[in-house]
């Protein structure tokens, strides 16, 4: 029974889209506008959400980074406060790497900016890191061409430097860049290292355009008390991020003479600070999609509802007949029913191809990655199913209400 009265709905549905084409359209046009609304804003949703946390996830989720500013989270953020305290130095980095049991690498960075120059080619405002050994133990990243710093050649601070992929290519275009020598603010630096393409995300972490050094060496061009610099310390394997963070406040608190009745003076940030304020501002984007596209939908719902109200009007004496027959009233009500659901699918499948058809033109055109997930696609098809069974439910009670005798004789 319920094969027949799919395949009948459907049969009747699709003989009013092509008996009426114009107003079939128009009324799916609604379904269809707001499924594209909904679906584009959790397709594009998607696609930052995923870049955006595959970015801190590169940050480590076991990796705390001691500085002078907290990354924020709930409450007001006093600046004020903030501003107040030391920066860390490098120092503080030694000690702490000496005393914390708990750690399995410590790191120390701070960056500037300066002007880089190779021939006639000049590139300013660039980003310079300078670290510490340990710095690829933490905060991984592959190399294209070259290698990594040797333990003395950090220790001695020896003019070498790993540059990014877009600073490779901005100034060795046609060439190897391994063994030339580049100029940062005036000081000759030998290129020892590629650093891999990574991309640029969201977040701005990205190597791509930065020269990495040893941290003696940067501090012949780089002031590190006009920086932001960072302790980057790992947690040993089995060892929480709590207890990291417990050992290593005792330590600063030691090591900066902070009374017990004091606040620390420091800020130990991770990566579920993060990730908390990601999950509440996804969740008002989700929000703001539901309601752009809600509209839409409701307003595409008005018109299947006119729709099946026509359709029950113009089959008033087929219905009539079927229900001289011996048809039942269920019967009746699912046929429309079916029929409505049938054609706010139709809708939204035409909804679903269209973000579909954008998301691979956007994917091209703006070097983005968006892509219509299955789970997107399930969510429009089942929106889409709801809107048709609430948008049928009346015009199908009143046909399966129809008396079979003034059904027929209507004109």
């Amino acid at each position: 029974m319920f094969v027949r009265l799919l395949t009948e709905s459907i049969r009747f549905a699709w003989l009013a889209i092509v008996n009426n084409r114009l107003r079939t359209f128009l009324s799916l046009l609604g379904v269809t506008i707001g499924i594209i609304a909904i679906i584009s804003v959790f397709t594009i949703v998607d696609a930052l959400e995923k870049n955006v946390r595959d970015s801190v996830e590169s940050l480590g989720d076991n990796v705390v980074y001691i500085q002078k500013w907290p990354w924020g989270g709930s409450g007001e953020y006093q600046w004020w406060k903030y501003y107040k305290r030391p920066k860390v130095n490098y120092k503080e980095f030694k000690k702490v790497q000496d005393r914390c049991k708990s750690a399995s690498a410590t790191a120390f960075l701070f960056e500037g900016r300066r002007t880089v120059k190779s021939g006639n080619t000049i590139l300013e405002d660039v980003k310079i890191s300078g670290i510490t050994f340990e710095f690829p133990q933490i905060l991984s990243f592959n190399m294209e061409k070259g290698r990594f710093f040797s333990q003395d050649e950090m220790s001695s601070g020896k003019n070498y430097v790993l540059i990014g992929y877009a600073i490779a290519n901005a100034l060795f275009e046609n060439f190897n860049p391994i063994g030339e020598t580049i100029k940062i603010a005036g000081i000759n630096a030998k290129v020892i290292g590629v650093i891999e393409k990574q991309g640029e995300d969201i977040t701005g972490n990205s190597q791509d355009n930065s020269v990495l050094c040893s941290y003696l060496f940067a501090k012949r061009f780089l002031s590190e008390r006009r920086s932001d610099p960072l302790i980057i310390v790992k947690a040993d394997e089995h060892v929480s991020n709590d207890q990291l963070k417990s050992e290593l406040k005792q330590i600063m608190r030691t090591i900066r003479r902070v009374r017990p009745l004091e606040d620390d003076n420091f800020s130990m940030n991770e990566v579920s600070l993060i990730k908390q304020g990601l999950d509440q501002l996804f969740s008002v984007i989700g929000l703001a999609g539901w309601i752009i596209g809600g509209f839409s939908i409701l307003v595409g719902g008005f018109g299947i509802a006119n729709i099946m109200f026509v359709s029950v009007k113009e089959r008033t004496k087929i219905i009539g007949i079927q229900k001289a027959l011996g048809a039942k009233n269920i019967f009746i009500l699912l046929q429309f029913l079916f029929e409505s659901i049938f054609l706010c699918v139709l809708g939204g499948s035409f909804g679903l191809a269209i973000v579909w058809a954008l998301s691979a033109v956007g994917s091209k055109m703006l070097d983005f990655n968006l892509n219509l997930t299955l789970e997107n696609v399930v969510l429009g098809l089942s929106v889409s199913a709801i809107i048709g069974m609430i948008s049928g439910i009346i015009p199908a009670l009143s046909a399966s209400r129809l008396d079979p005798v003034e059904a027929i004789r209507s004109n």
